[in-house]
């Protein structure tokens, strides 16, 4: 049983990887730092994952497109991508899966409180992401938050909203399904 449970956890990490994948690539460019999707799939695999194996499944996507499968905002990929100038927020997004992992593991039925984990994270993804992409591109705080926090709130705001109103639901249907383990 205990192999049956372990191809199991295997697979829906890779499912979720997989998700992240295909959300991943989809973004609109809007100057250094395109809009994408990936943050709604991290979302989306916390409430359905759990934070471990959700922020596993993150870290898979990472890996994947770090060894140049494009999955990264306008199917890009390679470590380029990472160490360059929209890097940060990548990495940032570790931080905010588990941080918002945290908050939905703990409170999946309270959508403010996992709305606020969600916000959290965010703002720990922005922090990371503005302070590494006004180094990597030599501009001032100012200029990063101008463009890579600012056009990007509203739209993050949207996507934490979504995921707090679906992802109780995913949760609920797993955990009755007895499909649901942390």
């Amino acid at each position: 049983m205990k192999n049956k449970s372990n191809v199991y956890k295997m697979s829906i990490i890779a499912v979720m990887a997989a998700v992240i994948c295909i959300l991943g690539p989809l973004s609109i460019p809007i100057g250094p730092v395109p809009i994408s999707f990936t943050n709604l799939a991290i979302f989306i695999s916390l409430y359905t994952l759990g934070m471990k194996k959700g922020t596993m499944s993150y870290i898979i996507y990472m890996f994947i497109g770090f060894v140049g499968v494009p999955v990264f905002s306008g199917f890009s990929s390679g470590p380029s991508k990472l160490l360059g100038p929209t890097g940060g927020y990548l990495i940032g997004f570790i931080l905010m899966a588990l941080i918002a992992g945290f908050f939905i593991d703990k409170y999946f039925d309270k959508i403010y409180l996992c709305f606020a984990g969600m916000v959290l994270g965010d703002i720990v993804c922005y922090i990371v992401g503005t302070a590494w992409l006004a180094y990597q591109a030599n501009m001032s705080l100012s200029a990063a938050l101008a463009v890579g926090v600012i056009p990007f709130i509203p739209g993050d705001l949207v996507k934490i909203l979504i995921s707090a109103w679906i992802g109780p639901k995913i949760r609920k249907r797993l955990i009755k399904a007895g499909l649901f383990e942390i």
